[in-house]
């Protein structure tokens, strides 16, 4: 059995791979980070989140590719940290 650990290089290079990127809205991204939408932000203005893409004129998506990474990086640099 594979272990998150184990999958995660795969996941990353299947991820940057893929010819249609798909954007999500901020509530997605709130779901699975279990963040709140100032956290999101403060993180993004630090340079530690992935930016929003301007998908109109009063709308934000993101790209769930580079959210998935973000997540699988956070959880992979707390596993090496212990």
């Amino acid at each position: 059995t594979l272990s998150l650990h184990d999958a995660l290089p795969i996941y990353m290079v299947q991820n940057k791979t893929d010819k249609h990127p798909k954007l999500i809205r901020l509530p997605e991204v709130k779901r699975r980070t279990g963040f709140g939408k100032t956290w999101i932000y403060t993180l993004i203005r630090a340079g530690k989140f992935p930016k929003q893409v301007k998908t109109g004129l009063r709308s934000i998506a993101f790209i769930e590719s580079e959210i998935d990474e973000w997540i699988y990086k956070i959880i992979s640099d707390s596993r090496n940290h212990i």
